[in-house]
């Protein structure tokens, strides 16, 4: 009898390591969605102009005015570009890339560029920092648009014309890169991160004809608009 109950007793202990285990391995890749929360598949088809709940991570921070944040982030199935959400200055200096945070808001469309705007949040446990996918091979293709606002890096491109907005240094600046004859549009968003002067310098001296890897966040604006964070002269 006592074996029997010794047996009894150890069966019942491994399955419960077992479920713990299964639980912290969930926990930590971040992938259970709390009630209520959208997965990107059921974001991506939700209506223009209705609610919807997601949990992601700040991967970068555009810019904060007016308690207000407009922010990059991403989960491990896709990306939510987050514009002017309400946030404290305070709050707004909490939001480190990784910090997992659950979205409240309404899905908008803005020159073919999908985000959340009216957003609230909340910060939660957990922290994701993404690499970048290589999505080369996708440009020109309807597929690219699938991995809208995601961090993608471009392989092997080559430099056709830099230009500045307002026709000089010190905002935005425009770049034209291209592959395989085709030409697509990229920028070094300002707010996003102008104020590092070695980066704006670098892409300020690049030349048509120099080859580059870059990568950035996959903006849309009237097509592919790629917000650059990184450039590799080849």
């Amino acid at each position: 009898m006592k074996r029997v109950l010794a047996v009894i007793l150890t069966m019942g202990l491994a399955l419960s390591l077992a479920a713990c285990g299964k639980s912290t391995d969930a926990a930590a890749d971040g992938s259970a969605k709390s009630e209520g929360v959208m997965t990107y598949a059921e974001y991506a088809a939700a209506a223009v102009d209705t609610e919807v709940v997601v949990e992601t991570y700040v991967q970068a921070k555009q810019s904060w005015w007016d308690n207000k944040g407009t922010f990059y982030t991403q989960d491990q199935d896709g990306a939510y570009f987050i514009y002017e959400m309400a946030c404290s200055e305070e709050e707004y200096n909490k939001l480190t890339p990784g910090t997992k945070i659950k979205v409240t808001g309404v899905k908008s469309e803005w020159s073919g560029e999908s985000e959340i705007v009216e957003a609230s949040f909340e910060i939660e446990e957990g922290n994701f920092v993404a690499t970048p996918v290589d999505v080369t091979d996708l440009l020109g293709k309807d597929e690219l648009i699938d991995r809208q606002n995601q961090y993608v890096s471009f392989k092997d491109m080559t430099v056709e014309a830099v230009a500045f907005k307002n026709d000089e240094p010190g905002d935005d600046i425009y770049l034209t890169l291209s592959k395989d004859g085709n030409s697509y549009d990229f920028c070094l968003e300002y707010y996003l991160n102008g104020s590092d002067q070695a980066f704006y310098d670098q892409v300020s001296a690049l030349e048509a004809g120099q080859v580059v890897d870059v990568e950035g966040f996959l903006y849309w604006y009237e097509g592919v608009n790629t917000h650059i964070t990184k450039v590799t002269v080849k």
